[in-house]
């Protein structure tokens, strides 16, 4: 195990060095990933008007849904994948790649063909309103296609950073963003495809970069993939689930608050002088908007994940502790450039995205500054919650990943707008993420006092067994 240590750059290199090399890429990735929505949104908004802002907003759920199960699988794979290469045991390293592969190209075709089934109930259940469920409808039958290219993508791409590829995983994403940001004004501008012609310049670039992920299979640098690496087993999935499991569900949750979300802004925004469809419009817009911040958080948090990995599995205690600090003072300093152009630009910010009338922008800005507050912390529970699947610990990352979405959020969306009407769903965000926090910071303090004993009783074995 030492040997192999110290023969990987993981276990000696210093650790901004490292940091930079994984998060950069990661997070060019990430935001990139990003950029998917935020283009179709921009040229929509320009092109279709804030209906069809309203309809990409209305199926986004279904996107954040494809995104969890390709970190169920990609962040499990690539936790599993580096806490094998840290003990030196590659075969099974190899054999978590093989397997996890598997598993991807199975739940991208199944998740693509429930999709096509249930779509009008699915977007209805999502907020869809009379005027906007038929571009809603145009849109997704169309994205839909592209899922299984999503999934596949992404969970490759988790599997490279750990192999040591960060360079190779942004490149992935950035050849699909790129196609995606060409196509999108020529199909809605020049060929008037409307928001079905943003949906195929997207697939077009999710296929690209599905290409280029597969294409990585072939060239893994730690480990060499053979035939027999690639079957199913079922306890291979549920360890490898159980792993990407925090990550994944924290998608879940946010599909969910998403779903409670668009209800709300329209059933109390009916009740309200802005309407039905502007507060679903500038919501989607504030979201996406965040989603670019969240992109470079969860980019550092990912290029964390081999090294915290590698580390923790061979028994390198204080270089885990010194990986997420940096992570965290790197999020901090990110966070708070983001605070400031959220409450001090949000009107620049928001006519990005096209023209409305003034109470549109009216609440637009009122909501960006509210539900946004508290951003500055958001990023502690992210990158704490898969510190601990990066640890083999998916059990407390699980309940780390739901308290903000599931404990906090979604029992406010609920309650506040009961008494403050639409303004309590604004109010809602800031108290959830500061709750989100307190608990967070309890709960990494107390795996942070383990780790030092463990350092202090110079352990030999890993100890990356699940707890």
């Amino acid at each position: 195990m030492k040997s192999e240590a110290a023969e990987n750059p993981l276990g000696y290199e210093k650790i901004s060095t490292l940091l930079k090399e994984f998060a950069i890429p990661s997070v060019i990735a990430m935001l990139v990933s990003s950029l998917y929505n935020i283009v179709d949104q921009i040229f929509i908004g320009q092109g279709v008007g804030y209906l069809g802002n309203a309809a990409t907003n209305v199926a986004y759920p279904l996107t954040t849904i494809c995104l969890a199960i390709a970190l169920l699988i990609g962040i499990g794979s690539a936790s599993r994948f580096s806490l094998y290469l840290g003990s030196g045991m590659k075969e099974k390293a190899a054999d978590v790649v093989g397997n996890g592969v598997c598993m991807m190209f199975l739940f991208g075709i199944l998740y693509a063909v429930l999709v096509e089934l249930f779509l009008d109930p699915l977007l209805t259940a999502f907020g869809a309103t009379a005027d906007v469920m038929p571009y809603a409808v145009s849109y997704t039958r169309i994205t839909a296609v592209g899922m299984p290219f999503l999934i596949v993508t992404n969970a490759v791409c988790n599997l490279a950073r750990a192999d040591g590829s960060p360079k190779y995983s942004m490149v992935c994403m950035l050849v699909g963003a790129v196609l995606n940001t060409i196509l999108d004004p020529i199909f809605i501008f020049v060929f008037h495809q409307g928001v079905a012609g943003a949906a195929i310049a997207t697939v077009i670039g999710q296929f690209f970069s599905f290409l280029m992920a597969v294409r990585y299979l072939w060239n893994f640098k730690q480990v060499k993939l053979e035939r027999k690496n690639f079957r199913l087993s079922a306890k291979e999935c549920l360890t490898t689930a159980s792993l990407g499991m925090s990550n994944s569900l924290n998608q879940v949750a946010i599909t969910l608050v998403q779903i409670v979300l668009n209800n709300s802004l329209t059933y109390y925004g009916a009740r309200s002088v802005y309407g039905m469809e502007a507060p679903l419009a500038a919501c989607g817009i504030v979201m996406k908007t965040n989603a670019i911040l969240l992109a470079v958080i969860v980019g550092i948090s990912q290029g964390c994940q081999p090294i915290i990995g590698f580390n923790y599995g061979a028994g390198k205690y204080e270089r885990v502790r010194r990986t997420y600090r940096l992570a965290i003072c790197c999020n901090l300093v990110i966070s708070a450039v983001g605070f400031g152009l959220f409450q001090f630009c949000p009107r620049q910010i928001l006519s990005l995205f096209g023209s409305g009338d003034a109470l549109y922008y009216e609440f637009a800005v009122r909501f960006m500054r509210t539900y946004l507050f508290m951003v500055i912390v958001n990023g502690v529970q992210l990158i704490s919650s898969n510190f601990f699947a990066a640890i083999g610990k998916p059990v407390k990352g699980l309940v780390l990943s739901m308290t903000r979405q599931v404990l906090f959020l979604i029992p406010l969306l609920v309650v506040l707008p009961m008494i403050f009407g639409i303004d309590g769903i604004m109010f809602a965000g800031p108290t959830a993420d500061f709750a989100a926090f307190v608990v967070t910071s309890l709960s990494i303090m107390g795996e942070m006092r383990r780790i030092r004993e463990m350092e202090t009783t110079a352990a030999v074995r890993p100890a990356f067994q699940t707890r």
